[in-house]
């Protein structure tokens, strides 16, 4: 794997950059660096993933021209507070996304980590980690896709999209630094004041909330409306029955308007 020139990429000196040509999986480069011993604020980024890895295990095509990167956290809280980092790291991508649209250009986020571009997706995010003996985080890798110059076309969920097609006028090194900074100032912002100013930024950015939404879960399918998020993260769904159920993983689709 040979290192590509990293120069006159801006990025603030909270990170330190590790790049290559091409690698398995930034993930896997990262944990590498984590186990060893990596501080918070490493990024691995690639060129070009030869196994890239999607949420639940599947495969995430990672041509030349998009972004792929890893970073390292070591953040002071237990694994429920670690898994919340998903909705902070899809407002970064959404904030670094949004410099270079046109404002005119829709850009909401899906529960709990979807970046829509018109309604496709755009990036694709996976947190791994490691907990330490005393139940705290050792570490999260914060893993990214962002598709800029390609997607691809065949999806078993959204229908992708990517920036170039969106009208965005942007290099991956570019992003990488607008990401950075976004990423860097949330952070932040999560560290000082914890979940709560995290969930009111992304819930004026989501999609379906007060809509009727359709929630598949590995063992049913429900449908009701989207009636917010709680502190925790989790999605709460008013069933036609007024029950009210809270979905902490699923996969959701906007139920559209009858015509």
């Amino acid at each position: 794997m040979i290192k590509p020139d990293v120069g006159g990429i801006d990025i603030p000196p909270f990170f330190k950059l590790t790049a290559f040509d091409t690698v398995g999986s930034t993930n896997v480069e990262a944990r590498h660096l984590a186990e060893a011993g990596a501080p918070e604020g490493q990024i691995v980024w690639a060129k070009r993933q030869e196994q890239g890895v999607g949420r639940r295990g599947r495969s995430w095509v990672s041509p030349e021209g998009n972004l792929y990167c890893s970073l390292i956290l070591r953040p002071d809280c237990d694994p429920a507070a670690a898994a919340r980092l998903s909705f902070l790291v899809a407002l970064a991508i959404r904030q670094a996304i949004a410099t270079f649209l046109n404002p005119e250009t829709s850009l909401r986020l899906k529960w709990p980590n979807d970046v829509l571009i018109d309604g496709r997706k755009s990036a694709g995010i996976l947190l791994e980690s490691k907990v330490k003996p005393n139940g705290m985080m050792d570490y999260v890798i914060v893993g990214t896709g962002i598709n800029i110059a390609s997607y691809p076309q065949s999806t078993d969920g959204l229908p992708a999209i990517s920036l170039k097609e969106a009208g965005a006028k942007v290099t991956v090194e570019s992003l990488l630094s607008a990401y950075s900074y976004a990423f860097l100032e949330l952070y932040a912002t999560w560290k000082q004041y914890d979940f709560a100013p995290i969930r009111e930024l992304w819930l004026s950015h989501a999609t379906g909330v007060g809509e009727r939404i359709t929630v598949k879960l590995s063992d049913e399918t429900l449908e009701g409306t989207f009636a917010g998020l709680e502190d925790n993260g989790a999605l709460a769904l008013i069933l036609d029955t007024g029950e009210r159920k809270l979905i902490s993983a699923g996969e959701v689709f906007i139920v559209p308007p009858v015509s």
